[in-house]
């Protein structure tokens, strides 16, 4: 099967216009929706990976799932008779994602942060109501659109659960999401529900006001070992003007405990909305923080090596003129 190319017509439907993006497994046209003149994005996997079952597996779990998902906050995906090859239809939406303006700004102003974590909690409480039933289990800023008009979006069901889907990943591993950002039961390979979604977000709002995710290491492992045996810094500690009422926001969706986190999407949003009017507990007191000074050190490091470095030119530069 061959690539598809800017200026071909998918199917009789969809006028490839250009390549908006590729990422490790897919890649993302604009197109023109010929039966209705409407923009949207078409999701091609790669064709290494559309013979592999896990992958196909998931690639249909994202179009599964997001036909069924109808809410503002939610990307949409557009129905689609016979295909001649896989691929996705969505709204295309012109902006960029959470990730892409975390590379700009880091971190990012705190009212901007709750409008984008209380935007996210809308499309959980719609995901997680009873007659609907899906947990997305891979929240990160990478799966946030924001458009150039603002408005918010979740995207990328690949990993969602819904116990109502026939397809199932029984062949693949039990330890699915992006380890930033998952949650400690992801990574035990235990059984998820609507509260690890809690978590995601928890750990992306965590992003957004300290500039850093919630536990970094050496490698994906120590990452994620890292969540099952203690507690992230303090939000406050790298960011002062994080205020106690927003730190325990953050950090009673980081619970490492399902059972001590919020209980529901519903619950957070309410405290999203009148942060102001949290109680604050004093969770910062009783975190249990694995490795501090190397946590500390390695947020320092850039700082010390671009002090340092100049000095020590300098201390070479004169050494050398006074002989």
């Amino acid at each position: 099967m061959n690539e598809i190319q800017v200026g071909q017509l998918l199917d009789g439907r969809f006028k490839i216009l250009n390549v908006v993006t590729r990422s490790g497994m897919s890649s993302i046209y604009e197109a023109v929706d010929c039966s209705t003149g409407n923009s949207v994005a078409i999701k091609v996997p790669f064709m290494q990976f559309e013979s592999d079952p896990a992958h196909y597996s998931r690639f249909l779990r994202e179009e599964e799932v997001g036909r069924v998902l109808q809410h503002p906050c939610i990307l949409k995906v557009i129905p689609v008779g016979e295909k001649s090859r896989p691929y996705i239809a969505m709204e295309f939406v012109k902006g960029r994602t959470l990730a892409q303006l975390l590379r700009c700004i880091r971190p990012l102003p705190i009212p901007d942060a709750l409008h984008i974590a209380r935007t996210i909690c809308d499309a959980l409480v719609y995901m997680h109501r009873a007659d609907i039933n899906v947990v997305h289990r891979d929240l990160k800023p990478d799966n946030i659109m924001i458009g150039g008009d603002g408005k918010i979006r979740v995207m990328d069901f690949g990993i969602a659960k819904a116990d109502w889907r026939a397809i199932t990943l029984g062949f693949a591993s039990a330890v699915k999401g992006t380890p930033h950002y998952m949650s400690p039961e992801q990574v035990l390979g235990r059984a998820t529900d609507t509260r690890t979604d809690i978590y995601g977000l928890g750990a992306v709002l965590y992003e957004m006001t300290t500039g850093f995710p919630p536990f970094r290491g050496d490698n994906i492992y120590s990452v994620m070992n890292a969540r099952i045996v203690g507690d992230p810094v303090a939000p406050s500690i790298l960011n002062p003007e994080i205020s106690p009422q927003v730190e325990e926001i953050i950090l009673h969706c980081l619970a490492r405990n399902p059972a001590d986190r919020y209980q529901s999407a519903a619950e957070l949003k309410h405290d999203l909305e009148e942060p102001d009017g949290v109680k604050v507990t004093g969770r910062r007191l009783r975190l249990r923080v694995p490795n501090f000074w190397r946590i500390w050190l390695q947020i320092l490091k850039p700082i010390l090596i671009g002090v340092l470095t100049p000095i020590l030119i300098f201390a070479s530069l004169y050494c050398r003129f006074r002989k």
